[in-house]
């Protein structure tokens, strides 16, 4: 009976899996997802906005998918699965039968919770530096679970690996490792294991996986480290209250609702519990989250960030099962399957500023195919070069616009291995039309009128106009190329 039933949850995962891969493949790229992939096609041991791994995790995609949104997206359904079963594991072993034996029950419920939010659901097909932190501190919480569960010692140089991964994720991956810090030195359990050698070798396993964001940053004047960490010293209190319930809102709705309540009240129950896994547990949940509060009194918390405590919330869940829960588990289920149709069929006439879908990802193909036409209008010999000002637009167009050169400039691009524009090159560059300002006179000189708007629509529904100026890049004097440009692979 029991084999039965483990065979019917591995059909239900595997079904999952590959419905989610087959929407990764029809849902259209985010902008911030074409800007990944330009990452990836030129590989670096860091960025100027975050580790390298999610560009890692695109490549190995494309080498197996090719450079589509397949490609780019392939292994996030892949890891979700594998790190939904260690979830279940970690569940299991945890909240164990009062015979010792894992519960395997509890442990397909937490998993279940998790797949049921809003935040994974849609997280699992979307690539983002989200999607590898979010599987390392799964991969984390497993390793430590089974170790508080009288699991084999070597378990904590997985605990590194994940620590180390993780951070070459996302930068947040230091906070649910400050929270496994603070257990270790704050509880009897913690400081038992730090009288052995175990959890010093996995800081120096995880050592060598943080090196080389480390080596690049001090080699790129601490750009990446600088971007991120000079938010920590936002300061807003008159505007506190907004962000706190900006805040709130977010998790509300990526957590989906009832899934959320469940989050809480499980966090609620640990403590009430004395084991030393509930304590560490509540570590990992509580330190984040106390950053993201500060935070967000003086600055607006993206509603992704604290995302990474989900897999640790859907373990403290794991400890309260009211009646309703499978009614928790239906609706972020419905919830995320609208949202998908939504970006993919857009039945739904919704006001721009409600369609998340269709700001990020509506009618981008349709829309560049278009601009390429206009460019090319009057010009015999090769299509005009594509140039942006935008890097999450140039990443759009470097992959929906096949066979035409892009360039890309912004300062952000000095610091990619990447080649970069000659000076006094033209093109037409294609910005949003609501900008009034005058393109950078440092980076552009600008040769005539701005064309008639181009719209970016799906059945209809306009997400946005834009506009293109014909220009010449400039540059500083004694320079043959542009510093803050890169001309982007073409796509053929």
């Amino acid at each position: 009976m029991e084999r039965r039933w483990w065979l019917t949850a591995l059909a239900a995962l595997a079904a999952l899996t590959l419905f989610r891969l087959m929407v990764a493949a029809c849902v259209p790229l985010t902008p911030d997802e074409a800007y990944y992939r330009l990452w990836a096609l030129a590989p670096a041991a860091s960025y100027f906005d975050h580790p390298p791994m999610v560009a890692l995790w695109i490549r190995l995609g494309m080498a197996v998918a090719g450079d589509t949104p397949l490609g780019l997206r392939a292994l996030g359904p892949l890891f979700t699965a594998f790190g939904s079963l260690l979830l279940a594991h970690a569940g299991a072993l945890w909240l164990h039968r009062p015979d010792g034996r894992p519960d395997w029950t509890v442990g397909a419920r937490v998993a279940v919770l998790l797949n049921a939010t809003l935040a994974i659901g849609l997280g699992s097909i979307i690539m983002t530096p989200d999607t590898p932190l979010i599987f390392f501190v799964t991969l984390l919480l497993w390793s430590l679970c089974w170790l508080c569960a009288g699991g084999p010692a070597w378990l904590w140089l997985v605990a590194g690996l994940a620590a180390g991964l993780g951070f070459a994720s996302k930068y947040t991956m230091v906070l649910p490792v400050a929270g496994v810090g603070l257990w270790l030195v704050g509880s009897y359990a913690g400081r038992a294991w730090l009288r052995t050698p175990w959890p010093w070798l996995a800081a120096c396993v995880a050592l060598p996986c943080t090196l080389p964001v480390v080596w690049w940053n001090a080699h790129h004047a601490w750009a990446s480290f600088m971007r991120q960490g000079g938010r920590v010293l936002d300061w807003q209190p008159v505007r506190a209250l907004t962000f706190l319930s900006e805040l709130l809102g977010g998790q509300v709705g990526l957590a989906s609702g009832l899934v959320f309540i469940l989050f809480v009240g499980g966090c609620a129950r640990l403590w009430r519990r004395s084991d030393a896994f509930s304590a560490l547990l509540l570590c990992t949940i509580l330190c984040p989250l106390a950053v993201f509060v500060q935070h967000a009194l003086g600055a607006r918390v993206q509603a992704n960030w604290p995302v990474l405590v989900y897999p640790a919330c859907a373990l403290a869940a794991g400890v309260w099962c009211p009646r309703w829960w499978k009614s928790a588990v239906w609706l972020g289920g419905v919830l995320t399957l609208v949202v998908m149709v939504q970006a993919v069929f857009a039945p739904l006439r919704l006001p721009v500023r409600l369609d998340v879908t269709l700001r990020q990802m509506g009618g981008w193909s349709d829309f560049i195919h278009t601009v390429q036409i206009r460019a090319a209008e009057g010009h015999s010999g090769p299509a005009p070069v594509l140039m942006t000002e935008n890097y999450d637009l140039a990443g759009e167009v470097a992959f929906y616009a096949r066979g035409s050169e892009t360039v890309a400039v912004e300062p952000r691009w000095a610091v990619f291995d990447i080649p970069r524009p000659v000076c006094g090159l033209q093109g037409m560059l294609l910005r949003p039309a609501q900008e009034k300002e005058a393109p950078d006179p440092h980076a552009f000189e600008v040769l005539g009128e701005a064309s008639a708007p181009v719209a970016r629509a799906r059945r209809g529904m306009v997400a946005e106009w834009y506009v293109m100026l014909p220009v010449r890049l400039r540059c500083a004097p004694g320079q043959a190329f542009v510093r803050d440009a890169a001309s982007l692979p073409v796509r053929h």
